[in-house]
């Protein structure tokens, strides 16, 4: 050997000597090797590492480290580095640590070298030579010990501060590689179950405020970069002659060439925007995963050896034990380091779901009106959850995209080395199924999408029910959508059965993949050559890497499956973040002086203006026409503004251009100061009164209690049971249309703002409130300014007498509505002008202004409801996590659901495919074991078939279980959703107000996709790494019988250390669920009040709210996937135990052992490690995952309304006949712990009679039409209808035989003919006819398709007054005998409110109709008025007899101008006119009928004798009819 001569020219000390080092009963090195290699291996690891690990301190600095004891320890061993370690705040070098260790290990073998050679040659023993080398080695056990301990935290480190900081940065080395740092929260959650408080914080790097800025900002410069390579162009200036500017130089004019317009637009990349923020940290896990493949081969090269080791009874014993002693180390460090590559995966996968989240929540407040409406809430809800979902799991897989090829050539070339040519029958097997399963992905990816097309549908659907559950109940509308929602779910479920049938032949090709690649191997190696032998040590070498082929083989589809499904959700997220956003230019902003924070010398620069539009032209998208044209206003400070027009004139439009929520065509706009906005519907968050009030700004008690007064919330405080502390539901639930609005209002007064933008805010508020209101406002007449818009332009503006004086548009609009209110002069009839909602006020409002508003009011007084118990408001109930283990029943619910036939069909086939598994393997180690007679084998041909027949049979089996468990799954999803969607349906109003819409919907949504498709494949793979458990330990038990002292004890601590784990890990996991919803939950929030939000301009402030949502979603995540990660350590070690275990006691007894049997157990050995492993991460799973089958089945527990029909039902098919309602006793309560908010009602209402419903807010107005309804049972008393009791109806026959038009207009997306007749049981004459009445006919005709028009999400592309019209078009359709109007025109303008008035008159004249009434003079004409207060009656009787009465209406009518007796009341509400025109009609030919007959005789349903003032009518004695009248009563 050419190394002789290295240490000794007379070769007297060899490198190298086999003879002493390998043939031998008692090896050595030599001692040339031990001074040089073993000297030079350590200090050429630490040379190659330091360049790279500076560089990483460099680069990494958390701190600086005090010196203490261990450090001056430690740096006395190993100076210059450990100094620069604590500079830079490392508490524990891993680098150091594996120096120290090498050392060791080199040391050791010179250790024992030197023991040896003293007991042999004493003579020739240095003793100074000796005693320095023990001294040395005594020193690297100290250093050894010393870096396994951690040092100090740094100064100023972070977890200083934290109360609860993650052990991790501080660990040790060691501690971080075997995950022990974790191992406090495991005892703590074996002791008890973990609870949100023993979260830790997370790690700063992980955090949101750290994580998706990072991605923003990379995926803003990637659009950057695509639109600068779109827009290539050249610019050339040329001057032009004549063009001269003031100051005499020439103006250029810009020519812009486009080069070559590209064929197709260049789509921004995600991915590499994604690659450029997680890359490098993911690069680590791609080092870890390259030594991990190569550390793979390790065991099946040792298995061979062994083989051969048994086979040659010649060989040293101890090379058997050193044998097994490597595969132990082989087996632990190959551990370590997959455990580490899977952390760095997962913890890559956390980060990217937080950045996904922080990135689409960041996109919805910027997107653009247009973009918005092409994506629905349920479809970017989905974004957040389930597609972010995917990245995360495809994270931890997609390294095998190059692995898997990896190991696949490793394992051929080693495959080759043993069989040779062979091995190509084996490739030819596994490049035949490469197209098979590329096939089978092709389809899997469209399945996907159509999956998830279906499902983005169902949820939106989902969503529009749970937020209009009420009308739902209202209408008796459940089950059309319960049907509707099943139909779209059939649709889903028959695309999960395609996938699940190609799911199965995917099975089925994959796990007979191995055995085929066996099979053909063999058959072609024994075949090609009779002197080919198939002994132990080719077959089950073979065979071991055959195992090792399978596992890439089976992670290439999942990988590309996975990677198939993250490329449908990475398509998604690019298409929804690369919408168009809002104009950041469209609004400019200059600053106020109405802002506390400006200086005076900015804004003496500033326009007097406070609001002005030049020449605006404004769309709600780029692609439609104009909305706004022509649009030229300029508005000075401090005025107020109002705006009128008709329905759709473009008023509420108007508004959203100032705020920058249109975009701008043309023209600019520019607003000086901040502005506060009130929506035409109130955005109420689901929050404490007080909060929804403040709105992210300081508390200023004073001015808090002084903006409560103004904006008449004291009496709603009052009610409220914990006073402004009261948790408000979502969308205002628990509040009524007009506490909605004031909330919203003073939200508006409290931020004092310069600018206030109201959009028809007072719509919703009953009369007394809104002159307070308006009293602070001043009235129309008052107004500064009066915008008239009609059809999107202002066609006049000037102020009250201006307008008037006119005589254009805004006059005749007055006229048109007089009918309802005073003559101008009066100063109280201004109110009406705002308060009937004709005009939209639009106020610039300085500071002064709002203050004056305040002072007026009284001066800030305590709250008396201070005092008020916070924990009564509580309305929402959090998802609570529930404990323990999962209950057997809920395993039990999930087998029921799949049918029990089908589970036990299921587990016999698995059961049969190991079996066979088994045997086929067993067969091939009694081949093995043939004789071998004149160099071949005589019974391989029966031994090969019989193998083969084995091999067939087994796929059949696997075939079957996989198809029996797919349909099992979906039969069970199929069960579980539609009795979640019936129980939830079933459920009362009060389960809707208490439940978020965000827990209902992550049930509908994340837990069915659970249930869809994670169940189903986890417990295939469970069974399947069971048996696999099962069968390796028979094999191994019945090779090395020895192994049975071992295996009980191995086993006890395998299911001690699972027991403990599964403990901690299933409550962190429903700890993660648990947190989860309240991200969509706020998410869903946000979407719906986008436009307040920047209004407001609170982006920030809520992004902020998201990103801590996420962070505390991730504090429970990030634990469990690290606790997956302690508990694989572990049992891979126990594993690799088993395995060193197995290999040592066949070493033992390797003359009683066949070379067959000992590599058939040694090989199952192998295979044991990751199926012991995969087996506790799938038992885990199941019990984590089946979670989700416990949360469906929550709902079945909860309390139920009454039964939606009685079997045999009595009822007679037209009732209600005459409408007449007997309400005895009745009192009614929300919940049992609060009082009564109906107290003993008793009333009779005669069928035809028409009843007004008046109060003060909170007087039980809404409440008894809710107990009519039986959406709030009664507590005592009963109400009958036509003499039956309502109590002993099923609700669907009561709810569905009296109408409501309620106070919201709930549409559902949809045609407008589902809208109106979702059972489909009316004609469309009938239908038509309905719209006719409600006066929607023209414009559903204009429609391109009439009744099929499309309706948006919540009716959307319709005003808030066609809805509301619409609302009354379903009241036609069904015309029962009695109607009920829940201030039903309280957010309409008057001219809708006059077409219902109208119409109720002339359509329901017959009906009992009861009216809760917000405006006082529609129902002056009733037959009676039945007045409430704290939910008793007051008084009941005919309105002018009450007037007379001077009581509590009275005071009400007083406060509405309506109190000057015979003279006010004489005016004509409008339903009395339309009686009379009807009358007249039938008698009048060209003239009016006697009117003076039907004044005195009370024919046409007022009070005999009412004085009817002819002059105001504008009706001659003749009475000819005034034309204007004609026109609006027609």
């Amino acid at each position: 050997m050419g190394f002789d001569k290295f240490c000794s020219l007379d070769s007297s000390d060899p490198f190298w000597d086999w003879n002493r080092t390998w043939y031998t009963a008692n090896p050595d090195l030599t001692q040339c090797f031990q001074n040089t290699v073993l000297v030079w291996l350590p200090c050429l690891y630490l040379w190659i590492c330091a360049p790279i690990y500076l560089i990483y301190l460099r680069s990494h600095d958390c701190g600086y480290i005090c010196m203490s004891h261990l450090n001056k320890a430690k740096t006395l061993l190993a100076t210059l580095l450990i100094q620069y370690e604590r500079m830079k705040g490392v508490q524990s070098s891993g680098v150091m640590l594996i120096y120290w260790l090498l050392a060791l290990l080199c040391a050791t073998v010179t250790f024992r070298s030197k023991i040896l050679q003293a007991l042999d040659q004493l003579l020739t023993v240095s003793v100074w030579r000796y005693t320095t080398f023990y001294i040395y080695y005594a020193l690297l056990l100290i250093a050894l010990f010393l870096s396994c301990l951690t040092d100090r935290l740094p100064l100023f480190s972070q977890s200083v501060k934290d109360l609860n900081p993650c052990p991790e940065p501080g660990a040790s080395f060691l501690s971080r590689i075997t995950f022990w740092w974790i191992t406090r929260m495991m005892v703590m959650g074996y002791k008890r179950p973990l609870e949100e408080k023993d979260l830790w914080s997370l790690n700063p790097e992980d955090c949101s405020h750290r994580v998706v800025p990072q991605l923003v900002c990379r995926w803003n410069a990637e659009c950057q970069r695509v639109k600068r390579t779109e827009q290539k162009t050249l610019y050339s200036p040329k001057r032009l002659p004549h063009s001269e500017s003031k100051e005499g130089q020439a103006v250029e004019e810009s020519e812009i060439l486009i080069v070559k317009p590209p064929q197709k637009t260049k789509e921004p990349s995600l991915f590499w925007a994604l690659c450029l923020t997680f890359g490098p940290y993911f690069l680590i896990s791609c080092l870890y995963k390259i030594i991990q493949d190569i550390l793979m081969f390790a065991g099946p090269e040792i298995l061979r050896l062994l083989i051969r080791f048994v086979n040659d009874s010649n060989a040293p014993s101890w090379q058997g034990y050193f044998y097994t002693t490597l595969l132990f180390i082989c087996t632990c460090v190959q551990s370590l380091i997959l455990q580490k590559y899977f952390h760095v995966c997962f913890v890559s996968g956390m980060r990217l779901r937080t950045a996904i989240i922080g990135a689409v929540y960041r996109k919805a407040l910027v997107i653009s009106s247009a973009a918005r409406r092409t994506s629905t809430v349920g479809e970017i809800v989905n974004l957040m959850s389930v597609d972010a979902q995917r990245f995360m799991d495809l994270i931890t897989y997609i390294n095998m995209i190059w692995s898997a090829p990896l190991q696949v050539v490793l394992a051929l070339y080693f495959l080759w080395q043993n069989l040779g040519p062979s091995v190509l029958a084996g490739v030819a097997v596994m490049v035949l199924m490469v197209p098979v399963n590329a096939v089978i992905a092709m389809k899997t990816k469209t399945y996907q999408v159509a999956q998830m097309k279906s499902k983005d549908n169902r949820i939106k659907l989902m969503n529009e029910m749970l937020n209009g559950i009420k009308a739902l109940k209202l209408y008796a509308w459940e089950m059309a959508f319960k049907d509707k929602v099943s139909e779209i779910r059939e649709s889903e479920l028959k695309v999960l059965k395609k996938a699940a049938y190609l799911g199965a032949v995917s099975t089925f090709t994959w796990v007979c993949a191995p055995f085929l690649v066996a099979l053909s191997t063999f058959t072609v190696y024994v075949l090609i050559d009779e002197h080919n032998v198939l002994d132990a040590q080719k077959a089950f070498v073979s065979l071991a890497l055959f195992n090792i082929l399978r596992f890439p083989l089976n992670m290439l589809p999942m990988v590309i499956s996975s990677m198939v499904q993250a490329s449908v959700s990475l398509k998604r997220l690019r298409v929804f973040l690369s919408h168009e956003e809002l104009q950041e230019d469209s609004v400019e902003h200059k600053a106020s002086a109405s802002c506390r924070y400006i200086n005076a010398a900015l804004l003496s620069s500033s326009a007097p203006h406070s609001i002005s539009i030049v020449d605006g032209v404004f769309s709600w998208s780029r692609t439609e026409s104009p909305t706004l044209k022509k649009l030229n206003v300029s508005i000075t400070e401090g005025s107020l503004v109002a705006v009128v027009g008709h329905v759709g004139s473009g008023k509420s439009s108007l508004l959203s251009a100032l705020l920058g929520e249109m975009d701008k065509l043309e023209g600019t706009v520019t607003v000086k100061g901040w502005v506060a906005y009130v929506p035409q519907q109130a955005w109420i968050q689901n929050a404490t009164l007080k909060d929804n009030i403040m709105f992210g700004e300081e508390r200023r008690e004073a001015w808090y209690q002084r903006v409560v007064d103004a904006c008449a919330l004291q009496p709603d405080l009052e009610i409220l049971p914990a006073g402004d502390e009261t948790e408000i539901g979502e969308k205002g639930v628990n509040l009524s249309g007009g506490q909605k609005q004031r909330v919203s209002l003073a939200r508006a007064v409290y931020c004092d703002r310069a600018v206030y933008l109201l959009d028809d805010p007072l719509s919703a508020v009953d009369t007394h409130t809104r002159v307070l209101v308006t009293h602070g406002l001043s009235y129309l007449p008052q107004a500064d300014l009066i915008l008239v818009m009609v059809e999107g332009e202002i066609t006049e503006m000037g102020s009250y007498q201006q307008l008037m004086a006119k005589e254009g548009a805004f006059s005749e609009f007055l006229r048109t509505y007089s009918a309802v209110e005073h003559s101008e002069s009066e100063p109280k009839s201004g109110a009406k002008g705002l308060e009937n909602g004709s005009t939209s006020p639009l106020v610039g409002l300085g500071d002064s202004n709002v203050s004056q508003l305040a002072q007026k009011d009284k001066e800030a007084k305590v709250l008396s409801n201070n005092t008020k118990n916070p924990e009564v408001g509580k309305l929402t109930k959090a998802d609570k996590a529930s404990t323990g283990r999962v209950r057997l029943s809920v395993f039990w619910a999930y087998l029921k659901a799949i049918g029990v036939l089908l589970s036990f069909i299921s587990l016999l086939l698995f059961f049969t495919h190991h079996l066979l598994s088994l045997f086929s393997n067993y067969w091939l180690s009694l081949w093995t074991d043939d004789p071998v007679v004149n160099g071949t084998q005589p019974n391989r041909q029966m031994r090969l078939g019989v193998y083969g027949a084995l091999g067939v049979s087994q796929g059949v089996a696997v075939f079957g279980y996989s198809l029996s468990m797919s349909i099992g799954g979906i039969l069970a999803s199929r069960f579980l959703h539609q009795s979640m969607l019936y129980d939830v349906l079933r459920s009362p109003m009060s389960f809707f107000e208490r439940t978020p819409s965000g827990n209902l919907v992550n049930r509908f949504a994340k837990e069915m996709d659970t249930i869809d498709s994670v169940i189903p494949s986890i417990i295939k793979m469970f069974m399947g790494s069971m048996f696999n458990v099962l069968a390796a330990c028979v094999v191994i038990l019945v090779a090395t019988p020895l192994v049975a002292i071992i295996i009980p004890f191995l086993g006890l601590l395998y299911f001690f250390v699972q027991r403990f784990y599964v403990a901690s890990s299933r409550q962190l996991k429903r700890l993660e669920s648990v947190s989860r919803s309240p991200i969509y939950t706020h998410f869903n929030e946000t979407l719906l009040g986008t436009s307040v939000i920047r209004a407001f301009g609170e982006q920030e402030r809520f992004i902020c709210e998201s990103d801590q949502r996420v962070d505390h979603n991730q504090k429970a995540y990030y634990p469990s996937i690290v606790a997956n990660r302690w508990l694989a350590v572990r049992l891979e070690f126990v594993g690799n135990f088993i395995v060193t275990f197995a290999a040592l006691f066949a070493v033992i007894a390797r003359e009683s052992l066949s070379p067959g049997i000992m590599g058939l157990s040694i090989s199952y050995a192998l295979q044991l490690t990751s199926s012991l492993t995969w087996l506790v991460r799938m038992s885990s799973d199941v019990e984590t995952n089946i979670v989700a089958v416990e949360k469906v089945k929550e709902y079945s527990d909860t309390e139920k309304e009454a039964e939606w029909k009685h079997e045999s039902s009595s009822l007679p098919s037209g009732w209600p006949t005459h409408g007449c309602i007997d309400i005895r006793g009745f009192s009614l309560r929300y919940r049992h712990d609060l009082d009564p908010a109906i107290c003993n009602i008793t009333i009779n209402i005669n069928g035809g009679e028409k009843v007004g419903i008046v109060g003060r807010t909170g007087a039980g107005k809404s409440s008894l039409t809710l107990g009519l309804f039986r959406i709030i049972e009664a507590a005592e008393g009963q109400i009958f209808i036509d003499g039956v009791d309502i109590a002993q109806l099923g609700l669907h026959e009561l709810r569905s035989r009296i109408t409501i038009i309620p106070q919201d207009p709930v549409l559902f997306s949809g045609s407008l003919r589902m809208n109106l007749d979702p059972f489909d049981s009316y004609s469309d004459e009938e239908i038509w006819r309905a719209l006719e009445y409600s006066h929607l006919k023209s414009f559903v005709s204009g429609l391109p398709n009439k009744l099929i028009h499309e309706c948006s999400e919540g009716g959307e592309n319709l005003s808030v007054g066609q809805r509301q019209l619409l609302c009354l078009a379903r009241a036609l359709l069904r015309k029962t005998k009695i109607l009920v109007l829940d201030e039903a025109t309280a957010a309409v303008d008057m001219e809708t409110d006059n077409l219902i008035q109208s119409t109720i008159c002339s359509q329901f004249e017959d009906c009992t109709v009861l009216t809760i009434a917000h405006r006082l003079n529609t129902i002056m004409d009733y037959t009676r008025v039945l007045v409430l207060d704290k939910g008793e009656m007051t008084e009941f009787d005919n309105p002018l007899n009450l007037i007379a009465q001077r009581g509590l209406f009275y005071q009400m009518a007083k406060d509405a101008g309506l109190e000057q007796n015979n003279a006010s009341l004489s005016r004509f509400p409008v339903s009395l006119l339309v009686r009379l025109v009807a009358h007249c009609e039938q008698e009048r030919t060209g003239h009016l009928c006697d009117l003076e007959n039907h004044r005195t005789a009370g024919t046409l349903g007022q009070p005999p004798g009412t004085d009817w003032p002819m002059g105001e009518l504008g009706v001659s004695p003749i009475g000819q009819w005034p034309a204007r009248y004609g026109v609006v009563l027609k």
